[in-house]
């Protein structure tokens, strides 16, 4: 990205899948302890749950903390690793994805 990484925050991230998620993903964000002024007033960068459905309401759940879309990771296998290894692919911007798709209206 160019930045520094000011601050890095870990959460332990483990699904019911025979409850409904988006309490769980509710749960999971206020587990972290951070204000609203730090969701509105910094630059995140989000490792996504790979559980496709909890990765969906993260999004919908940082949108509504932050005001906008966090820029996510995507990850890819690291080529002849003797065990499962994963690499930055690249960093995905999905305020700028969102912005220029309401361009094309």
């Amino acid at each position: 990205t160019g930045r520094s990484l000011h601050t890095l925050v870990e959460a332990s991230v483990h699904f019911d899948t025979t409850k409904e998620f988006a309490p769980q993903v509710s749960a999971l964000i206020d587990s972290l302890n951070i204000s609203p002024q730090r969701w509105q007033g910094e630059a995140w960068l989000a490792l996504l749950p790979s559980l496709n459905f909890a990765a969906a309401l993260v999004l919908a759940e940082l949108h509504g903390r932050m005001g906008h879309f966090p820029s996510i990771v995507r990850l890819r296998p690291v080529q002849r690793a003797a065990v499962t290894e994963y690499d930055v692919a690249e960093i995905l911007d999905l305020e700028q994805v969102r912005q220029t798709a309401r361009a094309r209206r």
